[in-house]
Formats: C-alpha cells, sequence, structure tokens
C-alpha cells in the first residue's frame, strides 16, 4: 500500500530535487566547517563543560545542522513532491514552507539542547565526588555510552526509527497545511528523531560532546541506520560498536583511540580554550572548580588514569 501511494506522489523536476538535496549538505557542510572552527581544542573529554548557555545553545544547533541534516534529506524532499503534486491539482502551496518544515525540526533539536544543559548545570551543581574521573567517571561514562547500546534494541527505538527511515508514512499519518501546519510537522519529525537518536547524543556526551572526531562517528552511525536499506542490520551493528566502545571506556578509557582523558594537558587546554570563548562572563572561571568535581575532573588533584 505504501508502495503504491509512494507512486502516485509527483516526482520533483531534476533541477528541483536537485537543488533541495545539495542545499541541505551544502548547510551541513558550512555548518561542520563552523563547527571545526568553533570548537577547535575545546574537547576536554567525558563531560565537558558546556560554556554558557548563548554559546552553548548556538553550538548546539549548527551541531544539529551538520549532523542531521543528510539523514531528513529524503523527508524534506518527499514533502516538497507533496507540495509538487498540489501545485499540478491547482491547489494553492505557500512559499517557504519546506524551509519552514526544516526550522521546525531545528526547533526540536534546540528544545533538546536546553534540556542537555540544564541538566548538566543540575548534575554539577550537585558535586557528586562520585563521578570524579579518578573515581567512577569511567563506569558513569562507560554505563552511559553502553545503556545507548541496549536502547537500539528496544521496541520504542523500532517504532522512532521506522518513522524517520519512511518519509512518506510520517507525511501521510502527520500532513498538516499551511506554513504553520509545516512547522508542526517539523517540530513532529524532530521529536521522531529524538526518540531515534537520544541515546546516540548520550553517547556523544559520555565520549566528549565538543569532540569533532566523535561528533562525525555519531552522525555516521546516525545516517547508516537511517538511510541504510537493511535496517536491522544496520541498528544492530551500530548496537555492538556502541559495546565495545562502552566497555572500553569503561574500563581501558587509555586505550580508546581519540578519547581526551579528563585532567589531562589536553584537558586543560580545552578548559582554557572555553574560557577564551566567553571573555566577558566572570562565571567561567567560577565554573571550572565545581567541574573538577564531576567525571571533568578529579578530586585533590590527582592525575588522570
Amino acid at each position: 500500500m505504501e508502495s503504491a501511494t509512494l507512486r502516485r506522489v509527483p516526482t520533483l523536476p531534476g533541477a528541483v530535487q536537485f537543488g533541495l538535496i545539495f542545499g541541505l549538505l551544502l548547510l551541513a557542510a558550512v555548518a561542520w566547517a563552523w563547527t571545526g572552527d568553533r570548537m577547535s581544542g575545546m574537547d576536554a573529554g567525558p563531560g565537558t563543560d558546556l560554556g554558557g548557555l548563548g554559546f552553548w545553545l548556538t553550538a548546539w544547533v549548527v551541531m544539529m545542522a551538520a549532523m542531521m541534516f543528510p539523514s531528513i534529506a529524503p523527508m524534506v524532499v518527499m514533502y516538497a513532491r507533496i507540495q509538487e503534486g498540489k501545485r499540478q491539482k491547482g491547489q494553492p502551496t505557500e512559499a517557504g514552507a519546506t524551509a519552514i518544515l526544516v526550522c521546525g525540526y531545528l526547533l526540536t533539536w534546540a528544545a533538546v539542547g536546553l534540556l542537555a544543559y540544564a541538566l548538566f548545570e543540575l548534575g554539577r551543581s550537585l558535586g557528586l565526588g562520585l563521578l570524579a574521573w579518578d573515581r567512577g567517571g569511567p563506569y558513569v561514562a562507560g554505563g552511559v555510552i553502553l545503556a545507548a547500546a541496549i536502547y537500539q534494541l528496544t521496541p520504542l527505538k523500532d517504532v522512532c526509527l521506522r518513522h524517520c527511515r519512511s518519509p512518506i508514512t510520517f507525511i501521510l499519518m502527520h500532513w498538516r497545511h499551511g506554513r504553520i501546519g509545516a512547522l508542526r510537522m517539523g517540530i513532529e519529525h524532530g521529536g521522531w528523531c529524538v526518540g531515534c537518536c537520544w541515546g546516540l547524543m548520550a553517547a556523544l556526551f559520555a565520549l566528549g560532546v565538543m569532540s569533532i572526531g566523535w561528533m562525525v562517528l555519531i552522525a555516521a552511525m546516525i545516517a547508516l541506520e537511517k538511510l541504510l536499506p537493511w535496517k536491522a542490520v544496520a541498528n544492530r551493528s551500530v548496537a555492538a560498536l556502541l559495546v565495545v566502545l562502552g566497555l572500553a571506556v569503561a574500563f581501558v578509557p587509555g586505550q580508546v583511540p581519540g578519547l581526551t582523558l579528563p585532567n589531562s594537558p589536553e584537558a586543560a587546554r580545552a578548559m582554557n580554550s572555553m574560557d577564551m570563548q566567553e571573555p566577558s562572563s566572570g562565571s567561567m572561571n567560577d565554573q571550572k572548580m565545581p567541574a573538577q568535581s564531576g567525571m571533568n575532573g578529579a578530586e585533590g588533584g590527582m592525575p588522570a588514569p
């Protein structure tokens, strides 16, 4: 039934479809370039300080554009095809609705970024010494990654992934007219995407949210399970990789390629970079000491393992 419905959806002119896909990929490339320039040298490993709220929210939204735009291209193209069908039937269409759909998608991820920031600040305010890297930090970080692996195999993950992998199904179930409708559809599609990817994003925080290398790995996992035709194989491959990574971070973190160990010289330089990103904020220097009692530090100045 879905394939029959898909055949009835008009195709876009080749130049228009190419333009949409190229535009999304170009925006993603620009976002990657901006992120790489802005976050260069800022990876302090698990528990990296997020900086001020304004800096974090801007960086997070651009990160989501970089990581997610390639994988939502099929959804955007399908929405544009539906709009083309309406035009061919003489029905009214709204200019800019496709762009509004994408903005709604980013709004959902912006809300997730705000929630992540609030949870990070709450955890740091509690000053839990158990999270220090020379104590339970590696096990907490590894446990978060293993939890993401387990989530990959849950029914909820499967439902969310089906919505993300099948644009026509989502559109038929959630279609709304007008620009406001496009915004709501973008927000709702973003919600399904959050349901699909929140575990992978939690793993990114556990590895170092300011690390371009780990961002690339997580973005590749997201694209793999959303775009490859073999959903089960892709999903279980991602789960297996997360299991290996989680165990390595928990028990042999020093052997994990690309992982910045908290309290290492690289982490210290990253913290200094964070300070320089917020020169007008006196809170950054004040925030560093509480952060040292979390995963990104060690009590009593003890060196990281």
